[in-house]
């Protein structure tokens, strides 16, 4: 007999979760020491409280008002939560998230192998800080290794996803195994914070910890894993389906703070907000800074504080004059006003016929070709050799701009500084979509797989066009979309590396030469626009060589984690809302 087809187990799958005094008796039976005390378990980021295990629903209640600040604590198991609500209902909500469970006698081993990164535990300071940026990164809490229940005690351990070439960090998740954290009779295990680091390249990180998390609590003889996912995510939803969990009629319930507020306001104008948007509205939300949305699906929103008033797109705000938005927009007028102000730029003109086009081809040696107004990477290709390629990237940019400009090619990294208030707030490099073989998929179907896991990382933002850029790039490396990418082979399937178009960042901000900085400060005092985002051509950004090829008068702040760049979008648009130092 499976174990969920025990009376108790059916029980727990009509929401009928144990009592304290049941939970107090059954554990007698079983000849074990009855709980002394309610149960708690501190996970770094706040505690899980164990419903069943507290006496009454005041003092559940009381516990989650005890909450530490900065922190989030989640009442878990709780078969009465309205018992719980009604005892503090302004400051408590019941948590809109599901509960799933996997029986372990319904586990299905995985018929395909990952590889390219290994799972090992979290152990040193640096896998830390190497989790806590995957989870910032993320919209995630930090884990605070000093605050977490011992393993002995029956705290949780965290594993973590090392990519086998880089050594970086590209996924974690928390176990907790409930025999030691709160002598489950039922012998269960829980699987939180499951996290993949958006960049990431290698398919199946995911399915790979929690499957590893349920074979790893299957070796300790327990019976399930239970999970808690937000009702509507439908991706995690879907890996969940997959490996065989099924709905759990429980409830969890949670104290009402800042870092739960769109789970208990619920989804107001800011969630139809785009991401580059939301990440300064949250900010101001932060600060006290009162939010009308004027039109989610532009982007557009109006911050008012103490009788100042600012209109933003984005990163675009009012204190941007509509001429510095010119000379950001129009690429030429970029050019001349930058190499004016003695900055390094390429060469450009416009292309016209094919011997116009040919002869800067020939000069240069290598060229780029974009629109003269365009943005997102729409329209641009790069490393062009032939007359056949550059006159097929015209007609594919002029779709966007009927004014396309050639450009000089310069090898290297593109590299994104962002400057606010004329002072360098973070820098990163940009690299373009690039996808790992397996050896059994095809070119094509790994694209596919990578902009969707892009696409949802980003809330749309980012994704893999098929497009003739993409399959010159393909092609130039030698493949086709039907070829099957060899095991481990790494394919960069674009060229320019823009974020809109499955690009990565790595950040570079602690490493930029002096020299970049200084040109970035240049740059946008020559356009004397407060707020911008200059691209870069560069060696390394440790060394002072750079070409600078564009100025984005809207930058998107949401890409740069760690760096404080709604923090000092805010700080300019509103000095006075600053924390004191």
């Amino acid at each position: 007999m499976k174990a969920h087809e025990t009376a108790y187990g059916q029980r727990l799958l009509r929401g009928q979760a144990p009592s304290y005094a049941r939970l107090q008796a059954r554990l007698a039976e079983d000849g074990s020491e009855p709980h002394d005390q309610p149960r708690a378990v501190h996970c770094g980021w706040g505690r899980l409280l164990i419903g069943h295990t507290y006496p009454d629903p005041s003092c559940l209640a009381q516990a989650l008002l005890d909450e530490a600040p900065g922190e989030r604590d989640i009442a878990l198991y709780v078969a009465a939560p309205h018992q719980v609500l009604a005892h503090a209902p302004q400051q408590l909500f019941l948590d809109p998230s599901d509960t799933l469970r996997l029986w372990f006698s319904d586990y299905r081993p995985a018929q395909r192998v990952f590889r390219g990164f290994r799972i090992r535990r979290a152990q040193s300071e640096s896998d830390w800080q190497a989790i806590n940026a995957l989870y910032q990164a993320r919209g995630m809490l930090p884990v605070n290794a000093e605050l977490l229940t011992p393993r002995h005690q029956g705290g949780p351990v965290y594993w973590l996803a090392e990519d086998e070439d880089t050594h970086a960090v590209i996924g974690s998740v928390m176990g907790l195994n409930h025999s030691k954290s709160f002598d489950d009779p039922e012998h269960g295990s829980s699987l939180w914070c499951l996290a993949v680091d958006p960049r990431c390249s290698r398919p199946g990180v995911g399915e790979v910890l929690v499957r590893h998390l349920i074979e790893h609590f299957m070796s300790r003889e327990l019976a399930y894993l239970d999970l808690s996912v937000m009702h509507d995510n439908r991706q995690a939803k879907r890996l969940y389906e997959k490996l065989g969990f099924r709905n759990l009629p429980t409830f969890a319930v949670k104290r009402k703070n800042g870092i739960n507020q769109t789970l208990f306001l619920g989804p107001g104008p800011e969630a139809e907000l785009n991401p580059y948007a939301r990440i300064i509205v949250d900010e101001a939300h932060r600060r006290g800074i009162e939010v009308q949305v004027d039109d989610a699906k532009a982007g557009l929103f109006t911050l008012s504080l103490g009788g100042r008033r600012v209109r933003c797109r984005e990163s675009l705000s009012d204190l941007t004059s509509a001429v510095s938005m010119t000379l950001c927009q129009d690429k030429r007028l970029t050019q001349h006003a930058l190499e004016k102000a003695g900055l390094k730029v390429p060469v450009q003109q416009l292309a016209g016929n094919a011997d116009d086009n040919l002869a800067f081809l020939e000069e240069h040696g290598a060229v780029v070709v974009k629109p003269v107004d365009g943005e997102q990477g729409q329209g641009v290709a790069v490393n062009l050799t032939t007359l056949e390629e550059v006159s097929q990237a015209v007609a594919h940019a002029q779709r966007f701009d009927s004014r396309v400009l050639l450009e000089s090619f310069h090898p290297g990294y593109d590299l994104r500084i962002v400057v606010i208030g004329y002072e360098v707030v973070a820098a990163a490099i940009r690299h373009p979509a690039q996808v790992i073989g397996d050896g059994t998929h095809s070119v094509k179907a790994l694209i596919e797989a990578q902009s969707r896991r892009r696409e949802a990382a980003t809330a749309g933002e980012s994704r893999i066009p098929m497009d003739e850029e993409t399959e010159r790039t393909v092609r130039a490396a030698g493949y086709e979309y039907g070829d099957i990418l060899p095991a481990g082979e790494h394919l960069a399937v674009r060229r320019a590396a823009n974020l809109h178009t499955g690009g990565i960042l790595e950040d570079v901000t602690e490493r930029l030469h002096p020299a970049l900085a200084d040109a970035a400060v240049r740059a946008a005092r020559a356009l004397d626009i407060p707020v911008v985002g200059l691209d870069f051509m560069v060696g390394d950004a440790s060394q002072p060589d750079y070409v600078i090829i564009e100025a984005n008068e809207r930058v998107g702040l949401a890409n740069h984690e760690p760096q404080p760049t709604a923090e000092r979008f805010v700080d300019l648009l509103f000095p006075h809302s600053r924390a004191p130092a």
